[in-house]
């Protein structure tokens, strides 16, 4: 599925949503999901989500609250040459966090080697990726059914 990020919600709102609404879009040609808009619903919150294969590239997270706002730039995939921005404004003060340039992947690939060679925990338990797919699966099945789906 096109739409891979939902976790970051879990790091917002610190459960899984309660129920989904999704639409999907599929490529014509080679049947695979091209477009996927999502809403979540945490009962008290919501997230919501667009994610592309065929359209422009751009990448944001944006996270609302009542006193502030953070915007990243560039979440996943970020470029190899290029430093990525986050922003994080709390009332009237803005402040600007350039992230140093990284490979993402081979972080990944590092922790969970040391994790293997010192045989600890890895940094995302598969838990995590379990849940990650019930909600991709309520996303998929909501969008057929064009209703709410609960997980």
């Amino acid at each position: 599925m096109a739409a891979t990020a939902f976790r970051w919600h879990d790091f917002i709102f610190g459960s899984e949503p309660q129920k989904v609404l999704g639409k999907l879009e599929y490529d014509p040609e080679f049947r695979t999901d091209r477009l996927c808009s999502g809403i979540l619903d945490f009962g008290e919150g919501t997230s919501s989500f667009t994610c592309s294969t065929q359209l422009t590239p751009y990448q944001r997270v944006n996270i609302f609250g009542t006193e502030g706002r953070i915007e990243i730039e560039i979440p996943f995939n970020a470029p190899p040459d290029v430093p990525c921005r986050m922003l994080h404004q709390n009332g009237d003060q803005l402040e600007e966090i350039v992230l140093e340039i990284c490979d993402q992947y081979t972080i990944q690939g590092d922790l969970f080697s040391l994790s293997v060679l010192n045989d600890t925990e890895v940094p995302t338990p598969l838990e995590d990726a379990f849940a990650n797919m019930k909600v991709l699966e309520a996303v998929i099945r909501s969008s057929g059914k064009g209703a709410w789906t609960r997980l």
